[in-house]
């Protein structure tokens, strides 16, 4: 495939997870919708190597709903929001396993 020739692979872009800067090349594409393969219209985010081989890799369909659903980043700390979003999570799809 034919890069476009609108940016290098060397240019540098900013992991989304830890902020480090590495050359495209070195990087992976990250879609927050979870469509990487649909790219008209998109920017993508980046995130380095060791950040991307740490990423869960599982279908992630009804996440942004849920997070809406539980009003994430309003008001809870991160104790209460992880103790609801499991309960949440529990409730949808059951008890997950380990």
């Amino acid at each position: 495939m034919w890069r476009s020739g609108s940016s290098s692979g060397s240019d540098p872009v900013a992991c989304v997870a830890c902020g480090t800067e590495v050359p495209r090349d070195d990087a992976r594409e990250y879609d927050k919708h979870g469509d990487r393969w649909e790219r008209n219209g998109k920017a993508f985010e980046y995130l380095c190597k060791p950040c991307f081989r740490r990423e869960c890799h599982q279908p992630r369909d009804e996440l942004e709903s849920l997070l809406v659903d539980l009003d994430a980043g309003e008001g809870l700390s991160d104790d209460e929001f992880l103790a609801a979003y499991v309960e949440a999570v529990h409730e949808r799809y059951g008890k997950v396993e380990e």
